[in-house]
């Protein structure tokens, strides 16, 4: 399946620190923040029951996967009472959760256990992995974010396009000061509740490949129908 890339010559002195960095943030934040994951915990299990955290597969650094975990924000799917799109099994809750961004507190998690990045690409579905053109790939190349230069640029109101473009520059730029930055207007944005889902739906659309010219160039990040969730 495809071209492995040599990721060994995309690192960079920075990418230790940066561990370092999100190790030390990510548990901080943990600590301050439990009370207010503690009471978001409880509404939930209040209005939407059991699970209280949301678990999906996604695919992190080199495409190696990872089960990415959430507040939950959404009904379970039950065509019997008409709950099967996204803007039908969203609640007033799951919603204003969304927008405030709260829903991606236990994230920290992930960080602290080396799957994620306090900044990076956010992380898509497995089922884009076979979508990517190669230049779309490299976002693989870093952990991917809780927050990310996209995010603070436009967040779902970004084309597929712009979104990928966005994740590119930041895996070309990466440093301690743009990390900075990306944090500091990821506050604004969330405040502002700024691009919290895309034109016409209330998450986004799905990514079905690039542009008619790009489709031939595609190809995987990684072999990843091998690798294990575990």
């Amino acid at each position: 399946m495809g071209t492995t890339t040599d990721h060994t010559a995309v690192s960079r002195p920075y990418d230790r620190i940066k561990r370092t960095l999100d190790i030390v943030l990510a548990a901080l934040l943990l600590i301050l923040l439990a009370p207010v994951m503690a009471v978001v915990a409880l509404v939930v299990l209040v209005t939407l029951g059991r699970p209280v955290l949301f678990r999906h597969t996604r695919p992190g650094r080199h495409g190696e996967l990872f089960d990415l975990v959430k507040f939950r924000s959404m009904r379970h799917a039950d065509p019997d009472r008409g709950l099967v799109t996204d803007a039908d099994r969203l609640t007033r809750v799951g919603a204003w959760l969304r927008a405030s961004s709260l829903d991606e507190l236990p994230e920290l998690w992930n960080v602290l256990r080396g799957e994620m990045s306090l900044v990076g690409p956010r992380p898509h579905l497995v089922s884009y992995l076979d979508r990517y053109t190669p230049q779309q790939a490299r976002r693989h190349d870093v952990r991917p974010g809780i927050t990310g230069l996209a995010q603070v640029r436009g967040r779902n109101s970004l084309t597929w396009e712009e979104k990928f473009g966005y994740d590119i520059e930041y895996v070309d730029n990466r440093c301690l000061g743009l990390d900075l930055r990306i944090l500091a207007a990821t506050v604004r944005v969330v405040l502002k509740r700024e691009g919290i889902s895309a034109p016409g739906t209330v998450t986004w659309h799905e990514f079905m490949g690039s542009t008619a010219g790009d489709v031939a160039d595609r190809q995987p990040v990684e072999a990843v129908a091998s690798r294990s969730t575990a």
